[in-house]
C-alpha cells in the first residue's frame, strides 16, 4: 500500500494546467492583429471621397460664368456706337476749309453748313445807323472753342476771346463832344476819346480804333445782323491781316463814304493792333 501513493502524485497534472499554453489560446496579440485598426482606416479611406466630391471640377463649373461676362462686357463695343458721333464733331470744325482759297465766310452761313472754325479765328460785325453813316465795327478773335450753339439772339461761342472796338462818327454828328461811352445805346462802345486812336479823313468823319481789345471769358456771344448789318468770319490763313485790311478799305469807303486813302489808313492801323494784341501767337498757342 507504500506504493499506492505513487499514482497519487499529480505533478504530470501540473504540466497539463500549464498556464503557457491557455495564455496562448487568450493571446490579445493575435486579437489586435484581427482587430487591426490601420486596415480599418483604409476602407474609410476618406481621400478617395474626397476625389468624389472634388469641388475643384464643380468649381471651374461654377467659373463658366467667365464666358458669360465676356458677353456682359460685349457692351464695350455698343459703347463705342455713341463715340462715333467724335468723326462728326470735326466736320462742325471745318479746320479742311482753313486752307481754302476763301479768305472769311458769313458767320451764320457757316454755321449751318458746318464750316465754322474751332480752333481759331477773326470775327467782323458791323452795327449801321439807319439814319446816318454812323458805325460801329466789333473785331473778335478766338481760340480753342469747345461748343457754338444757336440762341434766340445770335451765336454763343463757349470759349474766352477779345474784342476790337471801331467806331465812325460822320461830321454831321450832333454830340461829337461826348465821350462814346456814354452816348445812347447803339451809338456807345466801352472806351474814352484818351483810349482811342482818333483818324480825320477829308471830308471830316472820324474813325475811333481802340487802342486796346477789351477781353471776354468764358464765352461771348455774336449777335444775329438785321438790315444792311453783316457778321463775317475770317480764316486763320497766312494771308489773313491784308484779307482784313482790304475788307475795311471796300466797307469803308463804299458803305461808310471814308475816303479811300483815308479808309486804308485806318484799316491799316486796325491790323496793326489786330497783329499787337490780337494775334494767335503767345497766349493762344
Amino acid at each position: 500500500m507504500a506504493t499506492a501513493k505513487k499514482p497519487a502524485a499529480k505533478k504530470p497534472a501540473k504540466k497539463s494546467t500549464a498556464k503557457k499554453p491557455a495564455k496562448k489560446s487568450t493571446a490579445k496579440k493575435p486579437a489586435k492583429k484581427s482587430a487591426a485598426k490601420k486596415p480599418a482606416k483604409k476602407p474609410a479611406a476618406k481621400k478617395p471621397a474626397k476625389k468624389s466630391a472634388a469641388k475643384k471640377p464643380a468649381a471651374k463649373k461654377s467659373t463658366a460664368k467667365k464666358p458669360a461676362a465676356k458677353k456682359a462686357t460685349a457692351k464695350k463695343p455698343a459703347a463705342k456706337k455713341p463715340a462715333a458721333k467724335k468723326p462728326a464733331a470735326p466736320k462742325a470744325t471745318a479746320r479742311p476749309v482753313e486752307t481754302s482759297e476763301v479768305a472769311y465766310r458769313n458767320l451764320f452761313d457757316a454755321y449751318n453748313q458746318g464750316k465754322l472754325p474751332f480752333a481759331e479765328g477773326y470775327i467782323v460785325s458791323s452795327f449801321f445807323s439807319e439814319t446816318s453813316a454812323y458805325s460801329i465795327y466789333e473785331v473778335v478773335s478766338y481760340a480753342g472753342v469747345k461748343e457754338i450753339f444757336l440762341t434766340e439772339t445770335g451765336l454763343q461761342f463757349v470759349t474766352g476771346g477779345k474784342k476790337l472796338y471801331i467806331l465812325v462818327e460822320p461830321d454831321t454828328y450832333q454830340i461829337k463832344y461826348q465821350e462814346p461811352v456814354s452816348r445812347a445805346e447803339g451809338e456807345k462802345i466801352p472806351k474814352r476819346f484818351a483810349e482811342l486812336e482818333i483818324i480825320t479823313a477829308k471830308n471830316q468823319t472820324k474813325i475811333m480804333i481802340a487802342k486796346e481789345p477789351n477781353e471776354s471769358y468764358g464765352s461771348f456771344t455774336i449777335l444775329k445782323p438785321t438790315g444792311i448789318n453783316f457778321a463775317v468770319v475770317f480764316y486763320q490763313q497766312p494771308e489773313v491781316y491784308k484779307s482784313l485790311a482790304d475788307f475795311f478799305v471796300e466797307s469803308l469807303n463804299r458803305q461808310r463814304k471814308v475816303p479811300e486813302h483815308d479808309a486804308k489808313a485806318a484799316a491799316q492801323k486796325v491790323t496793326e493792333i489786330l497783329k499787337k494784341y490780337m494775334s494767335f501767337e503767345g497766349e493762344y498757342k
